[in-house]
């Protein structure tokens, strides 16, 4: 792909997605940080607090930006003595925020779904040589003519795992800022991918030649990056509740926030409140369970709650329903950046025949070329595979094992196929090796061994830009439609804004508001045609 996405078909491009990036949240929620509590202190109080917490036997872990609280590890024994310091206000659990896990099921890894994802771009709106992800064009972001400089007059404040500011889509951007952090670093850094792909849908540039586009690609809206999650995928909910508050102290208009957690939190909730009452518009994911459960901080009435469909605006299956959900968008097989270098980039042709294959997480870089050749399920070394792609059907023993065997075979490249219908999303494990191995899915494979003999190239590369699923995709194609319409419009109030993005909505699922679509599918030309005809007040 050598920088420019377009250079390969879509189809070669990798999904690097969350089921593995994003499995980091999945791990961590399964292994459950470490309890906090939040202490609430009156004003005035902070010294005599601290001093309250060290008697208790607690460590106090992050005063919270702006408000009078505390997060602490505490003993359970210690918290109602605590509670009855004459100079605590209240004391409550400080729960886990993550990055929403993004397995999915087969139909979201589909040949279909990753050729519907991006169009290169036809030179109207955006220069040629990119490609433009389907939920551009979905939410309308390529009816309005991206703000022109108006966008600068906006800020979006992205919560996250940081920002990649050396890609190539987002080198140039226009004012980029952002905090450290004692946890988790420098906000420039991002050890697990999330934050820069969802930057990269905001505000990747419109380059010549280069990548692909955001909503607001014109280099005029300004950023602001908190970063609360480093390479574990969990944070606290006070450490969210600090990092609104920075956003809120830095200018911004609009919070977004592409995660989730199972509990709310009043000191939380009361940040959000806040920053709703001084004009600030805040966006969060309503997770990816599937379930009608719902999730923090999207869960709040300050914040928008945002659902995720796929390109043919279907309700997307792992996305949360509940009367919270306010707003849909794309959120299915999204094309946006990643740091540089760290997408797997796959492809394989046997004969005429280009296959839309999947990465496989622990494969080596490399290319092959050599007859393809089945190696049923790998189960045991076959001198007949020295100098073949090796075909491996799953089943019986590890992805790691097959290819292990495949190369002490003597092959050159694996293809591992499934023994189900749909795609496959194998990993190599501890298992090292040095031959490249693509992934397959059954009717691919069925098809390829009706193609035994013929030349094979297998090619697994890095890239800078990758596929990925959830309602972390969705919102900020949501936050960045808001800005794109307010940068129009920067007399509106934030609810103003909030009103019309719903009032303008493409209502979708059973008419009227509902559980699954909200008002439905966020829309920027239809929001701004609304105030633009019946104003702010609408």
């Amino acid at each position: 792909m050598n920088h420019k996405i377009t250079a390969l078909p879509i189809r070669t491009i990798a999904m690097l997605c969350s089921a593995a990036v994003l499995g980091l949240a999945s791990s961590a929620a399964s292994a459950a940080p470490p309890a906090r509590y939040i202490v609430g202190f009156k004003a005035g109080a902070d010294t005599d607090a601290s001093a309250a917490v060290i008697r208790a036997r607690g460590n106090v872990k992050r005063k919270i930006n702006g408000m009078n609280a505390m997060s602490v590890e505490l003993p359970d024994a210690a918290v109602e003595a605590l509670r009855a310091d004459k100079n605590v206000s209240y004391v409550e659990i400080d729960p886990p925020r993550y990055l929403p896990s993004m397995e999915m099921s087969p139909e979201y890894t589909s040949a279909t779904e990753r050729s519907a994802a991006a169009n290169p771009a036809s030179g109207k709106s955006y220069y040629l040589g990119q490609d433009v992800p389907y939920g551009i064009g979905m939410v309308q972001a390529d009816q309005l003519p991206n703000g022109g400089a108006k966008t600068g007059n906006r800020k979006i404040c992205i919560i996250d795992s940081g920002y990649d500011r050396s890609h190539e889509d987002l080198n140039n951007n226009g004012t980029v800022t952002g905090e450290f952090d004692s946890g988790t670093g420098w906000w420039y850094t991002d050890e697990n991918s999330h934050g820069t792909h969802v930057a990269g849908t905001i505000a990747a540039v419109n380059n010549n030649g280069v990548g692909v586009v955001g909503v607001i690609p014109n280099r005029q809206l300004r950023l602001h990056i908190v970063k609360v999650f480093g390479a574990e995928g969990w944070a606290y909910s006070s450490e969210l509740a600090d990092a609104a508050n920075k956003c809120g102290a830095a200018g911004a208009n609009i919070i977004s926030m592409s995660l989730s957690g199972p509990e709310p939190s009043a000191t939380e909730q009361a940040a959000f409140d806040a920053l709703a009452a001084k004009g600030i518009l805040s966006v969060a994911a309503s997770s990816n369970a599937g379930t009608e459960a719902p999730r923090w901080p999207a869960g709040y009435q300050s914040v928008v709650s945002v659902g995720a469909l796929d390109s043919d605006k279907n309700w997307a299956s792992f996305s949360n329903f509940n009367p919270k959900v306010e707003l849909s968008a794309p959120g299915v097989q999204v094309l946006s950046t990643v740091p540089m270098g760290s997408a797997l980039i796959v492809a394989l042709n046997v004969g005429t025949s280009a296959y839309a294959v999947g990465s496989v997480t622990g494969s080596p870089y490399g290319t092959a070329t050599a007859p393809l050749a089945d190696f049923g399920i790998g189960d045991t070394i076959n001198p007949a595979m020295a100098g073949k792609v090796c075909l491996i059907k799953r089943g019986a023993i590890a992805f790691g094992a097959k290819v292990a065997n495949c190369q002490a075979s003597g092959g050159v490249g694996a293809v591992l196929f499934n023994n189900v219908a749909g795609a496959l999303s194998p990993t190599l494990g501890t298992t090292v090796t040095s031959i490249p191995s693509v992934a397959a899915s059954l009717a691919e494979g069925t098809s390829m061994l009706a193609q035994l003999g013929q030349a094979a190239t297998v090619t697994v590369k890095a890239g800078n830009y990758a596929y990925f699923n959830g309602t972390s995709m969705a919102t900020p194609h949501v936050a960045a439609v808001a800005g794109l319409v307010w940068s129009y419009f920067p007399s509106c109030t934030a609810s103003q804004i909030r009103s019309t993005l719903a009032k303008s909505a493409q209502d979708l699922g059973t008419p009227g508001r509902d559980v699954k679509y909200g008002h439905g599918l966020v829309q920027a030309k239809a929001a701004y045609d609304r105030i633009a005809t019946m104003g702010c007040n609408n």
